[in-house]
């Protein structure tokens, strides 16, 4: 029931968007504020730009669970964490998918066989180390290569890292949940005979995980809008100054702004002369691996352990290296 209420909230909002205006709210009573008009429009844009990622991590994921045996996983990924780390890094440079389609994505590689040090790698490094990425980011910082090229070292070495450390402290425990709907079907074989099975499959396990993930996200999305439309931006760069309290501040907006990992470059520019370079690459990095919408959509996949575990080691990580990586790019000029 609370599923289909808030399916429904999410039609009716998409309706006013399309084809709603003022005066048929007024006749339902209903008055808003600019700030709620604005706050309704960031939160559908949100929605319409990730659905297709979304869908498209999905039916990635039902491939994935049908056709994509344990044997193979296990051929293609070494026993060895380390060398296990390094595939990983190199299957999350050619999945070009954001930060909310890649979770399910990753959750079917480890129930695969993929060991969960080496899907955390993919977790981290999906949303950013892809061409796509590395263009708009380019674009947006053309004379400073220090931020495009900072960026994805940054990034790199945080997969790295923060998988090392899931393998030490976690290698031995669960860290996803278990749910129904994991299972195949019943009465759907896959047989080879027109493949019609497996397409009734696939569309049965996409749909599964679109409105699973879905739930999580349209309230995760609905957060973001709030804190994009109330949050004084000018205010934060004038209440702060310093590495580490910049570098805070900007990880915290970019955790709250929840924005698409093609377009935030975009946004971390226009902090260009407010900013110090550790503050921007935090920015850059912190907010694909961890924002307030892939937050939510874990909670539908993973155990609640290896949630804030995974929150603190890469908050963490990604501070640390932001401050050294903005202290070595100030000293040597490249700022």
């Amino acid at each position: 029931m609370k599923d289909f209420f808030l399916y429904a909230m999410f039609l009716f909002f998409v309706y006013l968007f399309f084809f709603g205006n003022e005066d048929m709210l007024t006749s339902f009573g209903v008055t808003l504020s600019e700030e709620w008009k604005a706050v309704f429009i960031v939160f559908l844009s949100l929605l319409l730009e990730a659905l297709p990622f979304i869908i498209l991590g999905a039916i990635a994921s039902s491939i994935i669970q049908l056709f994509v045996g344990e044997q193979t996983i296990q051929r293609l990924v070494p026993k060895n964490p380390f060398p296990a780390m390094i595939v990983a890094l190199c299957i999350a440079v050619i999945t070009p998918v954001c930060e909310c389609a890649i979770i399910p994505v990753v959750r079917r590689l480890i129930q695969k066989g993929v060991p969960a040090h080496a899907g955390t790698v993919i977790l981290v490094g999906a949303p950013i180390l892809n061409v796509v990425v590395f263009a708009s980011t380019y674009y947006a910082f053309q004379n400073q290569p220090a931020i495009y090229f900072g960026r994805f070292i940054l990034c790199a070495l945080t997969a790295l890292v923060t998988g090392m450390i899931l393998y030490i402290v976690l290698s031995k425990s669960e860290i996803l949940k278990i749910r129904k709907e994991d299972l195949i079907p019943k009465g759907v074989h896959l047989s080879n005979e027109r493949g019609t099975s497996k397409w009734k499959a696939i569309i049965h396990h996409s749909s599964h995980e679109f409105f699973q993930v879905g739930k999580y996200f349209i309230i995760g999305a609905f957060l973001a809008s709030l804190a994009q439309v109330y949050i004084e931006r000018s205010a934060l760069a004038q209440a702060v100054s310093g590495p580490v309290a910049e570098t805070t501040i900007m990880m915290g907006l970019a955790f709250l702004l929840s924005i698409c990992s093609e377009a935030d470059a975009f946004v971390a520019a226009s902090f260009k002369g407010t900013f110090l370079p550790s503050a921007i690459l935090g920015f850059l990095v912190y907010g694909p691996i961890l924002d307030l919408k892939n937050f939510l959509v874990m909670f539908s996949y993973f155990k609640m352990r290896f949630i804030l575990f995974y929150t603190v080691v890469v908050t963490i990580i990604i501070f640390i290296l932001s401050i050294i990586a903005g202290q070595y790019i100030s000293k040597v000029g490249l700022w």
